[in-house]
């Protein structure tokens, strides 16, 4: 188990943004996680996330199995994705949850990473995700940035925590 678990950043959105970014990450830790409280003003109940790392878009792909409401959907490949937040149509002032585990974010290796999330609705279409990605480069991470798949914003109140753990 970890020694330390230390908080390198908090954010509170203030106003809506298009995009959340972690920048300067230092590389004095073995693992990120980054914890997340989402909605965005997608006009639908939900809207999928998606990360990048150090301003790169390429290289990544996920495996990603799902819930919604009462059934379940598996496979999903849309790669970057690390689940579904709230849309303006979900139930009001909810917010989805997730975290992004990235294990060995410096080594010279492809960085794997998991992300589970779930959205709250008080409705049928609730979806739970869980998701495997790689991000094929072996460059240091340095930043993260969220962005939404349908370029909607993130709202006001959405929160984000990125902590460094280290296993010494």
């Amino acid at each position: 188990m970890a020694n330390t678990y230390k908080l390198i950043e908090a954010k509170t959105l203030g106003s809506a943004v298009s995009s959340v970014t972690f920048s300067s990450i230092p590389g004095t830790y073995t693992d990120l996680n980054l914890v997340c409280s989402i909605r965005t003003s997608r006009s639908a109940v939900a809207e999928n996330i998606l990360i990048g790392f150090n301003g790169s878009t390429s290289s990544f792909s996920a495996k990603t199995l799902g819930g919604q409401g009462n059934s379940g959907v598996d496979n999903l490949t849309t790669a970057r994705l690390i689940g579904p937040a709230d849309g303006d149509n979900a139930t009001a002032s909810t917010f989805a949850n997730m975290s992004v585990y990235i294990p060995n974010y410096t080594s010279s290796d492809y960085k794997s990473y998991s992300a589970d999330a779930v959205m709250e609705d008080n409705a049928a279409l609730a979806f739970a995700y869980l998701t495997a990605g790689l991000w094929s480069n072996t460059a240091s991470i340095t930043s993260i940035e969220l962005t939404t798949a349908l370029s909607n914003n993130f709202k006001t109140n959405c929160t984000f925590y990125l902590y460094g753990i280290s296993n010494s």
